[in-house]
């Protein structure tokens, strides 16, 4: 049960539906119990196989009492009004009945539906949300298709293995319940022996539902392999069919997907089991109790008469179904809770950048960003070490270096997407864990290499992030960054979408858009991971001016990869190995004639 907690935690909130969904239930099983009863010694006596009871019988709460109370209620219908009539009252009796019966178990549907979809719908959201929160680190280590595969295929597993089972086991376990207790009314020397021979049964069920969970964790994580490899086949297909790569990729989810046909085949065949399985157990039952009931009548042991005993199997045949239900139940459930397990992993996951208690919000930005004595690892590997810098501001600083030396980690740090290991990263003198998360990216705007957009318009592209904007301060951005111009040239202007990843845009217009977003967000720090290295000369340029339009009068930490681009910085810094090896400007480090001075010979050959 405790694999299900999360279920159980949403429904707390559901009792009142909880309560009702349980009675309707039972007042089904009850209506379902009256119709059975009302006809196997009833018909007997109808039809002259039993004498007309004529003298009422005294009342007392037993099974063979209340028999008798009806069959005389009965006798003397057929006595006054004819054997006629009285059919047609145990007609109207079982119609009503049965009626009573379906309407109570639509109101049970009624009230499952919304409860259902509320754990689903509850379950999605959270699940998102803690992606949402999750540091950038999580995501390194796991692949972007199995973070879909959890959030589609587990979820829809978890609807449909848990939930849709959840009728069958609030209510046939109900159902069961009721009729045993019925049952043991009926003749308790019968009962025991069938309360001995259920668990057996039940054993034999649970030891052939055991090893599905863990197939069943197999098959999900098949199956998010298999969406990673959809995931990087749609966006590499151009470099796969420029290599020929084809057979490679194809032979791979192939392979993964062969595997996961496997495992599907071997869980399905075990599920497949619960129901025959059951009901053969139930039938063995059933003709262990025919024999010992049999015997009891026959030989007119522990009070048991034919009508009874009659009445008693009928009973029994109703527990068979359920109990083929439930068994099913329990094997979708086995099967479920692996995929509530990968969800579990994303939603227990600890998240390790987090306000601090009684964080404050940033009050502004006045001096500088200082990196005191700053350190990061991770996972045991030092990828900064001994870090010291002051950025001042208004000033712009830019991180050189080869690839792997830490300048994307560094500038990282600044935002919060990771947290130092050693030291502290100071704005204004104030050590930035203290200050809220929200507040502090505030003050940044951030532009990547490679542009990040969305499957929107224009316009919402650039005011993601940025509440209450109007369109002039939309233009205003969008004219700064250089980008109006191919903007207004577009049918729809503005309010044109751009696609998948902005699919329908060049690189260079891609680029623009994403610096119009951080000039309308008009932060005074800027953090920009070299936006032109990827682009032709044309993009390049119109690239470059409108980041140093947007870079007037701001703090700026600058990725370089194209060095003629940070010629003008206040201060460059360069990193090896995740330590800052040289320092100074442009011309200084020219003259220094070390590792910037290689990079920049290096790059005037090219």
């Amino acid at each position: 049960m405790k694999r299900f907690s999360r279920i159980l935690f949403y429904l707390r909130s559901q009792k009142g539906n909880i309560v009702l969904y349980v009675l309707f239930n039972v007042l089904s099983i009850l209506f379902s119990l009256v119709s059975l009863a009302m006809l196997g010694p009833f018909l007997y006596l109808l039809f002259g196989k039993e004498q007309l009871m004529q003298v009422k019988p005294e009342w007392h709460f037993s099974a063979a009492g209340i028999l008798d109370y009806f069959k005389y209620v009965l006798s003397q219908l057929i006595l006054n009004y004819g054997e006629v009539y009285a059919l047609g009252a145990i007609c109207a009796i079982i119609i009503v009945s049965i009626f009573f019966k379906n309407l109570f178990t639509y109101l049970s549907y009624r009230v499952l539906a919304p409860m259902r979809n509320y754990v689903m719908t509850k379950l999605r959201s959270d699940l998102y949300a803690k992606i949402l929160e999750l540091p950038i680190g999580y995501f390194t280590e796991q692949r972007k298709g199995d973070i879909i595969s959890r959030m589609s295929n587990d979820a829809n597993e978890v609807e449909w293995s848990v939930m849709s089972t959840l009728e069958g086991l609030i209510r046939d376990p109900l159902n069961v319940l009721i009729i045993l207790i019925t049952l043991v009314y009926l003749s308790p020397t019968l009962s025991l022996f069938l309360l001995v021979l259920l668990p057996l049964t039940g054993f034999l069920i649970g030891r052939v539902s055991r090893s599905l969970k863990k197939q069943s964790t197999a098959s999900q994580e098949q199956l998010g392999t298999l969406m990673s490899i959809l995931d990087e086949t749609l966006g590499g297909l151009r470099v796969i069919k420029a290599f020929n790569a084809e057979k490679i990729l194809r032979s791979k989810f192939f392979h993964t997907n062969d595997t996961l046909n496997h495992i599907r085949n071997r869980m399905n065949f075990r599920r497949d089991l619960a129901s025959p399985l059951s009901e053969f157990m139930g039938v063995l039952v059933l003709s262990c109790i025919l024999w010992f009931g049999g015997k009891l009548v026959l030989g007119h042991q522990a009070g048991l008469n034919a009508d009874t005993f009659i009445t008693y199997i009928v009973f029994f045949t109703q527990i068979i179904n359920p109990a083929k239900s439930l068994s099913t139940a329990f094997y979708n459930a086995q099967r479920g809770s692996a995929a509530i397990q990968r969800i579990e992993e994303v939603l227990t996951a600890p998240v390790t950048v987090t306000d601090a208690p009684g964080a404050r919000p940033v009050p502004g930005f006045q001096r500088s960003i200082e990196f005191r004595d700053v350190s990061f690892s991770y996972e045991d590997k030092q990828i900064l070490k001994n870090i010291n810098l002051v950025i001042e501001k208004g000033k712009t600083i830019a991180l050189v270096g080869s690839s792997g030396a830490g300048k994307s980690t560094l500038a990282d740090l600044v935002p919060r997407f990771h947290d130092v290991t050693e030291g502290e990263l100071l704005i204004d003198g104030v050590n930035i864990k203290e200050y809220t998360l929200q507040s502090l990216r505030e003050l940044m705007g951030i532009v990547t290499q490679e542009p990040i957009l969305f499957n929107d318009t224009i316009s919402n592209n650039i005011a993601l992030g940025t509440e209450h904007v109007i369109p002039a301060e939309v233009e205003h951005a969008a004219t700064v960054a250089n980008a109006l111009n191919f903007i207004t040239h577009k049918e729809d202007g503005f309010n044109a979408n751009i696609g998948d990843r902005g699919s329908k845009l060049s690189g260079g217009e891609r680029q623009r858009l994403t610096i119009a977003r951080a000039v309308l967000k008009n932060p005074p720090i800027l953090i920009l991971d070299e936006a032109t290295s990827s682009l032709d000369t044309e993009s390049e340029r119109l690239v470059q001016d409108a980041i140093n339009n947007m870079m007037q009068n701001r703090t700026s930490l600058v990725i370089a990869h194209r060095l003629s681009t940070i010629r003008h910085a206040d201060e460059i810094i360069v990193l090896q190995k995740g330590e800052i090896v040289e320092r100074g400007t442009h011309e200084q480090l020219l003259k220094h004639n070390g590792m910037y001075s290689r990079l920049v010979q290096m790059q005037e050959v090219k």
